[in-house]
This record gives structure tokens, sequence and C-alpha cells, in this order.
């Protein structure tokens, strides 16, 4: 019961925290920046802690990797703030207005969803970006980070929870988890909770859904293709294949698996073997693929296969329709890419590929909210209602009917006496 009154606290701070400015947030954005690189030493020794246990507890190096919080991750949040601070605000915002009738006017305005739950992977600058999205929409945020990282998240919570009370936003509109066990206990709270974000494994996602009755914005696996055409200038290719699998080889947006056409194995596999093998990746590949470079052998099981690790599964199809069929089977609808400077094969791709992000000649890991200029996101939707692909200020934000009368009753309209006129009016902030 106090973990529900605890949360009860963070949904009544809601309406307060929505009704701030925009001025105000983004004064809060801007003590906890300063306040980040006021104590960054402190961060970097708690971070520095939570990787030599991690790595005393056999933890893979990817994970690893992912946990490290460094100069580079806190030069990469801090801009991420800065760039939020700049950003318009996303409240208050109207969308339409009409005048139903005369004196009668309807308008459609922004405001944040409330109070959103994120549980997420091992990942301390995952807890400043989402802090800072919440904050900059207005919304109340419940925060459950990779128990790897339990000493950075603290550690960083606190620094950016006092710095917002001493900005002036309500203290109950954050709230850390720590122990797992309170996983649960969240799941419970739908009368408090308007909205869960769990980012990890497909298992864990469908967990989360079929335990709560709060709506789950769901960020699973992250099975990513590129498809390479018989169209494709080869002399791109292999950059856009090496950068997607290894710019940074643990995130949801690394390529896993390439498939090829049949038409230009025998160019393009060669040339990309050596630059995998410069990398250290190892390459899985089918029997097709098998009598043009030496691989590994690929399974059943690497179709539907995240690694997070130096590997790709490769195989080659007879057409573009092919590839589609495969993408839309085996993918997680995250993103995927064609290769291609055939345009109309492109739009084709595009257009029946069934994912958050489908992109052309270009590397998958620019799905992410900072390289959309969304500021940063809270993570990435492979759904379809209400947010899709990068989860940034837009899809954090709701709208609610504002309709301004002046004496109208329903009865005037059902008996005939009045009409409707619907007159759409000009958009107002």
């Amino acid at each position: 019961m106090l973990f529900q009154e605890q949360v009860r606290k963070v949904k009544q701070a809601a309406p307060k925290l929505a009704a701030t400015t925009n001025e105000q947030r983004n004064a809060a954005l801007t003590a906890v920046r300063e306040a980040l690189l006021q104590h960054q030493a402190e961060i970097f020794e708690a971070n520095k802690q939570d990787l030599a246990q991690a790595e005393a507890d056999g933890v893979s190096g990817p994970v690893r990797k992912r946990l490290k919080f460094d100069e580079g991750k806190l030069r990469d949040v801090t801009a991420g703030i800065s760039d939020l601070t700049k950003m318009e605000d996303p409240l208050f915002q109207t969308q339409f207005a009409r005048e139903l009738d005369e004196g009668l006017v309807l308008k459609r305005v922004t405001c944040p969803i409330g109070v959103i739950g994120v549980i997420f992977e091992a990942r301390p600058d995952a807890l400043v970006q989402i802090s800072a999205l919440c904050i900059k929409s207005g919304n109340c945020v419940i925060l459950k980070g990779g128990r790897e990282a339990l000493r950075s998240n603290k550690k960083l919570f606190d620094i950016i929870h006092e710095a917002i009370i001493d900005a002036g936003l309500p203290a109950d509109s954050m709230m850390q988890l720590e122990a797992r066990s309170e996983i649960n206990e969240l799941l419970e709270c739908h009368e408090s909770v308007d909205l869960l974000i769990p980012r990890g494994s497909n298992a864990f996602v469908q967990y989360i859904m079929n335990h709560t009755k709060i709506p789950v914005m769901g960020h699973a696996d992250g099975i990513c293709h590129i498809y390479v055409d018989k169209d494709a200038d080869l002399a791109k290719a292999v950059p856009i294949i090496v950068d997607a699998k290894t710019q940074y080889v643990s995130a949801c947006n690394t390529v896993e698996t390439l498939l090829v056409h049949e038409a230009i194995k025998d160019q393009l596999l060669p040339m990309l073997k050596e630059a995998l093998d410069a990398k250290k990746v190892e390459l899985r590949g089918t029997k097709d693929v098998a009598a043009v470079v030496d691989c590994v052998p690929s399974t059943e099981a690497d179709d539907k296969t995240e690694y997070l690790d130096y590997i790709l599964s490769a195989k080659t199809v007879k057409n573009m329709d092919e590839a589609i069929d495969h993408i839309n089977h085996f993918g997680s609808h995250h993103t995927d890419c064609i290769i291609t400077e055939n345009p109309d094969a492109a739009e084709h791709f595009m257009n029946l590929v069934d994912s958050a992000g489908v992109y052309q000649n270009c590397s998958t890991r620019f799905a992410d909210g900072y390289r959309y200029g969304f500021g940063a996101e809270v993570g990435i939707s492979t759904g379809k209602l209400h947010a899709r692909g990068p989860v940034g200020l837009e899809g954090l934000v709701s709208y609610k009917y504002k309709l301004y009368g002046t004496g109208q009753i329903v009865d005037d309209y059902a008996s005939g006496k009045k009409q409707f006129h619907f007159k759409n009016l000009a958009n107002e902030r």
C-alpha cells in the first residue's frame, strides 16, 4: 500500500506539472544540464563501480558498452537537453479550431499524457534522456532502469530530481524504482499511471502487456534488415552495412539480417566479407552465401535472432518481393532498409515493408530520436497506435477538446430550432 501511495502522489503532481509554462520547464532543463556537469565526477565514479560489478558478474561485452557513461555520453545527453530547451512548446498547441455554430467554438489542444512509467535497459544515458523529455512535455515519470546500472541511475536521478525541485517543479513529478519486485507493483497502479513504456526483449514487453491494465507502448526486439537490390551501388552498400552492424553493436536499430539479390551476390559478398572481417564481425550465411564466401552456416533460428553482437546473418533472395515477405514475416517492424539506385524499387519497398522506419541508401542506425531532431527519445514504438518509431516530444502529448459556448443547449439542435454550420477557423496557439 505504501508503494501505491507514492505513485498516487505522482498522479496528484501531474496537473501541477501540466500547468507549468514552457519557460519554467526550460529553466528546469537548464538547471538539470548544469547540475549534471557540476557533478560529473560523482556520476563517473558511480558508473565505474557499476562497470566493475558488471565485469565481475560476467555481464556480456555489449551490455557493458551500453552501461558505460563517460565524457562522451555526458556530452551527448547535455547537448540533447540544450536542444530540447530550444524546441517549441509541445503543450497548449491548438491543433484545430472550429465554429460549430455562432458563439459555439470547439478547439483541440495538446496536453501531457500525465504519468508515464518507463522500464528501460542498463543505459544510464537513457535515464537522462527520458527524464528530460518528460520534463519538457510536462509529464510526470516513474523510472526503472536495469539493475546493472543501479549506482549510476541512483546518482543521476538524485541530481536531476534535486535540480528540478530547486527550479520550482513539483517534487513528486519524478519517482525512481530500484528493486525488480517493484515492477509488478507498478503494473497494479492502473488508476494512477497513464502509460507504460517497457524497453527490452519481446518476451519482457509481452509479459508487461499481459499483466497490467495500463496502456502499454511496446519497445521490443530490433530485428532490422538491409536488402541489397540488384540495382544497388555496391560502393555505397558496403559502408552502409558495416555502419549499421558495427557503429554501436548493442543498439536496437543495429542490422541483424542482410538480404542480397542473387544477381549481385558474387560482386557484393567478397567486398563485404573483407570489410566485416576488418571489424571482426562473424558472417553467418545460407548455402548460397557460403558458395561465394567463407562463413558460418546459418540456421532458421538466425532469421529471428536479435544478436546485439558482432554477428550478421545473410541470405540471398530471387527478387525484392521475396525480401519484403521475409522482412514482414521475421522482422520486428522496427527499421528496415533497401539499398538501390532505382527510385521505383525503393518506393515499392518502402510502401510494402510494414515497419516504423523504412530507409533507402542509409544506415539503420539513424532510427533515433536525437538524429530525427526530436531532442531524444523515450523509446522506439513498433506498434501503430498513439506513436510509432522514435517517440520524442510529439509522442508524449495527447490532446483535449475545449468547447466555448454562450448558453447553447443540445435540445435546440435536436429539435431543429438551430443548425450547426461547422466553420473551420484559423488555428491559434
